[in-house]
């Protein structure tokens, strides 16, 4: 995983609550992908007041998160990830991420081409680049047109589905009282693609998040320790709002804050609404930790659905995307592992 930062805990062996434990590594979320909850009951919600504010450090020392003792772990297999080894943990490369967030937000910035006019005024090199990549597309799509600004717009969900081949949306889960999922409406998914981000507030450790996680069933817990709060209501969307238009450097935006609103820009902003697998609906895709590189188009960062909390540290933001784990066909709702342990 991306900054694999070591947080152990103990958890005894299956089968033997004696046994001596072993390291592990370990990530998960709160209950509750769609809006009145989740769809498995488990993780149970948290329980606030505990860890960093609502997500523990340690599995053991919280009620709100699984019971690491040896029946409950047989009761939740169906619902954890395991992962032997944290080479393993990666479905697909950061390289392969990269390229795939670089292709769809370049399709979103040529499809709106005339609504950057004044980013691309200030970035003369950039703005021949995509006129060039403009014109690429106007021929592929039969557009007969010199002016740019009359090309045909697509809505951000025909958009992914012409650059990787499916559309995703939100709609209510086929999980009974799961709330909220998230299907493949058009198209078709392959094994290894990744289909969703999960967006968010991303809070390092130590970072105050007390009063945002209680009664959140939307934070995130990566590998590391930093947490992602994926709630788009109250105390948590005005935070993120704050944070995202504080970074925002003259005309360039460094975040999305469209995810907070039913017209979505980045329509892959949608994984913190995909529910937690059951025993009946196995897990079809699964989170991912991706930290954005340094060099990341700075044109194209306003499709980023995430932003730091503390802006004074210098570190590269951190996504999390959901990779698919086989192929998913149109109509299929997408489920996750809530919780994964690595090692």
């Amino acid at each position: 995983m991306a900054a694999p930062y070591a947080n152990t805990a103990a958890r005894p062996e299956r089968g033997s609550a004696g046994a001596a434990a072993r390291a592990r590594l370990e990530r998960g979320r709160c209950r509750g992908g769609g809006r009145e909850g989740a769809g498995a009951a488990f993780p149970p919600p948290c329980c606030g007041p505990c860890g960093d504010g609502g997500t523990p450090t340690s599995t053991a020392s919280c009620p709100g998160w699984p019971s690491t003792s040896a029946a409950s772990a047989g009761e939740a297999e169906g619902t954890l990830r395991y992962v032997p080894e944290s080479s393993q943990d990666k479905i697909i490369s950061d390289e392969d991420v990269f390229e795939t967030l670089l292709k769809v937000f370049k399709a979103l910035f040529i499809n709106d081409f005339s609504r950057h006019a004044h980013i691309l005024a200030l970035l003369p090199e950039i703005k021949c680049k995509y006129l060039e990549l403009l014109t690429v597309e106007q021929k592929r799509s039969k557009v007969n047109s010199c002016n740019h600004q009359s090309q045909h717009v697509f809505s951000p969900e025909e958009v992914l589905l012409n650059t990787l081949g499916f559309a995703i949306s939100r709609d209510r889960s086929s999980l009974v009282s799961a709330g909220t999922g998230v299907f493949v409406t058009k198209g078709f998914v392959p094994k290894g693609t990744v289909v969703s981000m999960y967006p968010g507030t991303v809070y390092r450790k130590h970072e105050p998040i007390f009063f945002q996680s209680l009664g959140n069933p939307f934070i995130f817990r990566c590998i590391d320790g930093v947490l992602i709060d994926g709630n788009d209501k109250g105390l948590s969307r005005s935070v993120y709002r704050s944070c995202s238009r504080r970074d925002q450097l003259g005309p360039f935006q460094m975040s999305d804050e469209s995810w907070l609103t039913a017209a979505l820009q980045n329509p892959l902003a949608v994984g913190q609404y995909v529910n937690n697998c059951s025993h009946e609906k196995a897990a079809n895709v699964c989170y991912q930790e991706f930290d954005v590189p340094g060099y990341f188009p700075v044109e194209l960062k306003q499709y980023l659905p995430n932003i730091v909390y503390s802006h004074d540290i210098e570190s590269h933001p951190r996504c999390v995307v959901l990779v698919a784990l086989r192929d998913i066909k149109q109509g299929e709702e997408l489920f996750s592992n809530y919780y994964t342990i690595v090692g």
